[in-house]
């Protein structure tokens, strides 16, 4: 880490902060098509664009181009705006953050088919070069993120300048200590708060620069790093690292991967560790809480919080406090501390189940359905409770070789038949998001056959 950073990292919480922590406007912090973009370009075009926008207090900041999106989202902010980050492109979702958010406009770079009419990002220009970095205030609220869904309704989060250049610092320290600064080729959404946290607060707040795209295909995750120079950060999530590996593109070399989002296997991370000689490094951490927690799981169990980071273990999940917390924090995550620090994951108190006086994880419950032989993905998870107040399970599964009763009579072999879904169908694909993530709305609406 560099000493700036250092130095940066340490004020107090109160002050204001400049949007760049670097004071050298002339480094590359963003790759676009093979080119760079210097940190003054980028200034300038943030400050040409923020003369555009729209009046109004909250930007729903819906860009794909992730440059754009950084472009957006800085100049959103620098006229005093929130970013508000849906966790889905989808209609229904952005209407309801609209609805939810009075004074909001939406920002898109591209004409949206359905909802609101949005004020188009255009592309980027030459807008000459900054002189000046915008300082925020470090109570500003910059950014809104959405929980996903993955166990009810989303949840609106704020985020405020002073903890993300806090919470950046520690996510810098971890990634960008090398001699030479790092360029992050990210799969992740930036909408997302871990994509947000890697791929557009470190190239802010730390020394990395950004690749522009959103390659979701594994040619198309080669090509993006082969666009930007070694060191190379893949920013990405089990999913799209096992199809990766799966694919077998001819790749550039790698400095690291970062995986997060949902639980990355040992087998996962060891086979990416082998194939691209490189370092896998796995990210704890919430939308509510950003990254606050790190481990090797090639060769690890175990989780390093972050400094300052304290864990309480509760009956009902997890007490977590840091510096740069506003407020501690809950999580529904149960955890098992160990004498030296770390911590071991048990699971999510929402993830443990109880019927019939016999319990279960639903973790260990879908891991059971993944080892049925042809099935290439499913989930279990919990219905509503029927009129007794009795919750039982459904199931949605992907096996293109076999029929829903093939998959049940194997699970019976594996399964107390108490956890045996009530209700299970055979899909060509899970309602995932496009970090992974399985909202429980999308999986009921899949099991009713709606698209």
């Amino acid at each position: 880490m560099s000493a700036l950073l250092h130095r940066r990292s340490a004020r107090p919480q109160g002050e204001a902060q400049p949007l760049l922590d670097s004071a050298d406007l002339h480094r590359i912090l963003a790759w676009r098509a093979g080119h760079p973009v210097s940190a003054g370009a980028f200034l300038a075009q943030v400050g040409a664009l923020k003369a555009q926008l729209p009046p109004g207090q909250f930007a729903v900041n819906l860009c794909s181009d992730r440059y754009r999106f950084l472009v957006a989202f800085c100049a959103a902010a620098c006229a005093g705006q929130t970013n508000l980050l849906p966790s889905s492109r989808a209609p229904q979702a952005v209407a309801e953050v609209v609805r939810s958010h009075p004074n909001s406009y939406v920002l898109c770079d591209q004409p949206l088919e359905d909802g609101p009419r949005p004020f188009v990002v255009p592309e980027p220009g030459d807008a000459g070069f900054a002189v000046d970095v915008p300082v925020l205030s470090a109570e500003q609220s910059v950014a809104i993120g959405f929980t996903s869904g993955s166990s009810g309704q989303p949840k609106a989060n704020i985020k405020r300048w002073g903890s993300f250049c806090a919470s950046t610092a520690l996510n810098s320290r971890l990634l960008c200590g090398g001699s030479a600064a790092p360029n992050i080729v990210a799969t992740v959404p930036a909408q997302h708060m871990y994509g947000l946290e890697m791929s557009v607060l470190l190239p802010l707040r730390g020394r990395a620069a950004i690749h522009a795209g959103l390659p979701f295909f594994p040619a198309d995750v080669a090509h993006a790093l082969g666009e930007v120079p070694a060191p190379r950060i893949l920013v990405t999530t089990p999913l799209h690292l096992r199809a990766l590996l799966q694919a077998g593109p001819l790749l550039p070399e790698i400095a690291a991967i970062v995986s997060a989002t949902a639980p990355l296997e040992r087998e996962l991370a060891a086979a990416a560790e082998e194939r691209c000689a490189t370092r896998v490094v796995e990210l704890f951490g919430s939308t509510e809480t950003c990254v606050i927690a790190h481990r090797d799981t090639a060769r690890e169990n175990a989780w390093q919080p972050y400094s300052g980071v304290a864990l309480h273990p509760q009956p009902d999940g997890t007490l977590v406090t840091a510096p740069h917390f506003a407020a501690p924090t809950v999580l529904h995550d149960i955890i098992e501390m160990l004498p030296d620090g770390r911590f071991i994951l048990r699971g999510r108190n929402s993830d443990l189940l109880e019927i019939a006086g016999k319990r279960a994880s639903l973790g260990d419950l879908t891991r059971r359905l993944l080892a049925v032989p042809g099935v290439v993905d499913g989930v279990m998870f919990p219905l509503d409770a029927d009129a007794n107040g009795v919750r039982r399970l459904g199931a949605l599964v992907v096996a293109p070789t076999l029929s829903e009763t093939d998959v049940l009579d194997a699970l019976r072999l594996a399964v107390d038949p108490v956890f045996l879904p009530r209700a299970l169908r055979r899909i060509a694909a899970l309602p995932r998001t496009a970090t992974g993530k399985l909202p429980r709305e999308a999986l009921l609406a899949a099991l009713r056959g709606q698209s």
